[in-house]
């Protein structure tokens, strides 16, 4: 409902937005919303901006939480468990709690006003993407990890080998999780982004509240223009996002 209600708004003038009742079929549909809204800032530079980010988040987010679920799902190591519910342990902290921390550590490395701090953290790996990485590793036999090293295999050529292309269903739904995350997010350029010409989309949406007034006819369709990657996504991958909750509950 609250979507049909942005879309309907999104193709309103300006007198009909705010009348009771509402009339959701606008009428004159006013097309001009959508080029008007895209232009009137630079949209373009947002979009850039979001991609480059997005992107580098979700490879970092597939490299990094793959190889320590791997880590933690195959090498036997008596502390594996034991940092393994460390790590789980992390989850339970609140990510305003850590903000500040994160900020003094960002801008002592001069990361402010970077795109840094909102792509290196994923390199580092994401507590919840390991975790749902193990624990579809943990479901791979063990049988074909002591084959390869038979065979000669090192426990990294296992992991390019055997388990990342038996993995494919869990890793394409930490990618669309990450996408997701990463496109919508608003706290993280919000706090570390300061220059307009950085700004992602998410945060781009804002300079459209003036002074006095809000522009809500263009505010609606650039936001539905930003929602439309998400849109399509999640209408292409359903499967992996119901997938992405029933991995959770494997056997670890």
């Amino acid at each position: 409902l609250p979507f049909l209600w942005m879309l309907s708004t999104s193709l309103k003038p300006s007198n009909q937005i705010f009348i009771f009742p509402p009339k959701w079929i606008p009428h004159p549909f006013k097309w001009s919303n959508y080029p008007e809204g895209w232009t009137i800032l630079p949209f373009t530079t947002f979009l850039k901006n979001t991609t480059i980010i997005t992107g580098l988040s979700v490879l970092g987010n597939l490299i990094s939480c793959s190889l320590v679920a791997f880590a933690f799902a195959r090498l036997r190591c008596h502390t594996r468990n034991f940092l393994f519910m460390l790590m789980l342990s992390t989850m339970m902290i609140p990510y305003q709690v850590i903000i500040i921390p994160q900020f003094i550590i960002f801008k002592t490395l001069n990361w402010i006003d970077t795109f840094k701090p909102l792509i290196v953290p994923a390199w580092l790996g994401y507590p919840f993407f390991i975790f749902l990485l193990r624990q579809f590793f943990m479901t791979i036999p063990f049988e074909l990890d002591d084959a390869a090293k038979i065979d000669g295999c090192s426990a990294l050529r296992i992991y390019w080998s055997i388990m990342l292309p038996l993995s494919k269903p869990a890793l394409a739904a930490v990618a669309i999780f990450s996408f997701v995350g990463n496109w919508n997010n608003f706290m993280g350029p919000l706090i570390y982004l300061s220059s307009a010409e950085k700004y992602t989309l998410a945060l781009g949406l804002q300079l459209f509240q003036g002074q006095y007034m809000i522009e809500m006819g263009l505010l609606m369709a650039a936001s539905v223009l930003v929602l439309l990657p998400i849109i399509i996504v999640f209408f292409f991958a359903q499967k992996y996002f119901i997938q992405g909750i029933t991995l959770t509950g494997l056997k670890g």
